[in-house]
């Protein structure tokens, strides 16, 4: 890969200013806001891209000496722009005090099936069959402890959601408990896309709250990228989890004592006999129609999970006071994750000839999220450039194990440095792509809240469209560190690109393209083609949505009747 000179902490001023031409509006944008945002400077946001996804650092991997350096250059940006420590000390200063530090420590709980030590039998009519790990089926490992079994007949659940708000449920006619629940992966394509994709991963939850003992899925036939036979290898890797004050891992559901998913032909041997065939109740889930009824099959499970606590991970917090006498007490939180995937194992050779190369094993994570954390870092700049402070507070958050499951996101939505109910809104940034001229964006999240409006205002006078999701089945909304936020009822948004080129490139197909080849390999290096000119417009929407969000008189609030501000709303409740 490229290699970079030593990086030193940047001058900032040095760097000569970029005045990135914007589209002249009529918006109430106050002038020093529109003074510092045409005063983005694209060479800086190369330069922090530079060094993160520099070699040296070594894919950034959570709990290594490459990831401690992305944290120590992310410090030091802070101290050079004035901003304050963001974490209290123990019995020290309040969040953001003298006495306090960047650092926000995040303990996880690591945790990988053992394959030879588990096992799961199929029991019909008396008979038990045994199934192959990795062949018929693949476990998911306990967090709770290192042996798990059970016993116990199966309930077929349709998609396992429950969504009563939406018109579908289930499990509203069947009682699963004590019961193995057996579900299809997804959730009806007749939902929203974001619901459609929260509705698809709380499976486990909805399951465990209706007292089942254990979880088994499968995908539909057309689903190949479900699979277990595609993600075998992935499902294989150890998992991760945070853990709270008493050593207990969160969003972990220990009442399931077995999850699993089957391959396809297993599945389906669940259906021979059972009130309707596995075909029925195939075209029942592709129209979205409700479903449940018992199976004529039990299982038998035991799970041997290796379990291992001690490695911690670390989110570097950076304040902004406000200037306002009664708002500075309210946050507006910008998030970005630091980590990367390190070094892949079974491509490892000497360092020495790794330097230089571009098929080495690092996994330089360019795109993926340096990106991120260099244009937060480059809105910072410009917030702490105004002649006065927005009224609310910023803090700016560059989290760690996004990669593990968006767990130092989930970790400091949950465990804030400042009162949660503080918390007024958050903006995430995860692999904006900008690797062809930004001329729409796709607001994730916007339609949920009254961010709308300040998303809406800040497009405008940056001169680029609003868009629609054009890759609805990717479940981007479900997807990076914005939804930590969600979980716990603060309104959040997550902008990327969208697929508008001004040219006869078509950039959903340039993005799935990258998605395929590029994406979490170490190819996703700085040698690919950044128009560093989108990445300064993403600045600004960055800048002029946080900061219309400090400016405004009234926090945001969640739409009347929205789905998420329903389900985790209002703030003060958490989650």
């Amino acid at each position: 890969m490229q290699k970079i000179i030593p990086a030193i902490l940047l001058t900032i001023s040095t760097l000569l200013p970029y005045n990135l031409t914007v589209a002249q509006s009529k918006s109430a944008i106050p002038a020093e806001a529109q003074k510092a945002a045409k005063n983005v400077r694209p060479k800086t946001i190369e330069a922090h891209m530079r060094y993160l996804a520099d070699d040296k650092l070594a894919g950034r991997k959570p709990g290594t000496p490459g990831y401690d350096l992305a944290a120590q250059y992310v410090e030091k940006q802070f101290i050079a722009l004035g901003f304050k420590p963001g974490v209290a000390t123990p019995g020290g200063a309040t969040a953001g005090g003298q006495n306090g530090t960047f650092r926000q420590a995040v303990p996880l709980r690591k945790a990988q099936v053992r394959e030879e030590g588990s096992s799961l039998v199929m029991i019909r009519g008396g008979q038990a069959k045994g199934l192959t790990y990795g062949k018929h089926f693949i476990f998911s490992p306990n967090f709770g402890k290192p042996i798990s079994e059970v016993t116990a007949p199966v309930v077929f659940v349709g998609f396992g959601v429950s969504a009563p708000e939406l018109g579908y449920d289930d499990y509203a006619k069947i009682d699963v408990q004590g019961k193995i629940v057996a579900c299809f992966n997804g959730a009806p394509a007749t939902f929203p896309s974001n619901q459609r994709a929260y509705s698809g991963s709380a499976k486990a939850e909805v399951a465990a709250a209706r007292g089942a003992v254990g979880l088994i899925t499968f995908s539909l036939p057309t689903d190949v990228r479900a699979r277990i036979e595609a993600n075998a290898p992935r499902n294989r890797q150890a998992t991760y989890r945070w853990t709270d004050a008493k050593g207990q891992a969160q969003r972990t559901f220990p009442q399931l004592a077995v999850v699993a998913s089957l391959g396809d032909s297993t599945a389906r041997l669940m259906f021979d006999k059972a009130p309707k065939t596995f075909d029925e109740v195939r075209k029942a889930a592709n129209l979205g129609q409700a479903q449940a009824f018992p199976l004529p099959v039990s299982f038998r499970a035991k799970t041997q999970t290796d379990l291992a606590d001690g490695l911690v991970g670390e989110n570097i917090v950076g304040l902004l006071p406000g200037s306002d006498p009664k708002l500075k007490d309210e946050y507006v939180v910008y998030v970005s994750h630091l980590d990367h995937l390190g070094v892949t194992p079974d491509r490892r050779t000497d360092p020495v000839k790794i330097a230089g190369t571009s098929a080495d094993s690092i996994n330089n994570g360019a795109h993926d999220n340096a990106s991120g954390v260099a244009i937060n870092l480059e809105t910072a700049r410009l917030l702490a450039s105004l002649p006065k402070a927005p009224r609310r507070s910023i803090l700016f958050v560059a989290v760690t194990g996004e990669e593990m499951g968006l767990l130092g996101s989930d970790y400091f939505a949950s465990n804030p440095t400042v009162p949660k109910a503080s918390i007024v809104a958050n903006l995430c940034l995860d692999m904006p792509f900008f690797f062809h001229p930004l001329l729409d964006i796709v607001p994730y999240g916007s339609e949920h809240s009254s961010m709308k409006g300040a998303v809406e205002s800040a497009a405008q006078f940056v001169g680029v469209q609003i868009a629609k999701d054009p890759i609805p089945e990717q479940a981007v909304f479900m997807r990076s560190d914005h939804f930590s936020f969600v979980r716990q009822g603060i309104p959040a948004i997550y902008i990327k690109s969208g697929s508008t080129t001004g040219d006869d490139r078509d950039g959903t197909k340039l993005n799935l393209d990258w998605r395929a080849t590029i994406y979490h390999t170490p190819q996703d290096d700085m040698n690919q083609p950044f128009d560093w000119s989108a990445a300064a417009r993403h600045v600004q929407l960055q800048f002029l949505i946080g900061y219309l969000t400090a400016q405004a008189d009234i926090r945001p609030v969640w739409n009347q009747g929205d789905f998420f501000g329903t389900k985790f709303g209002p703030l003060t409740k958490g989650r």
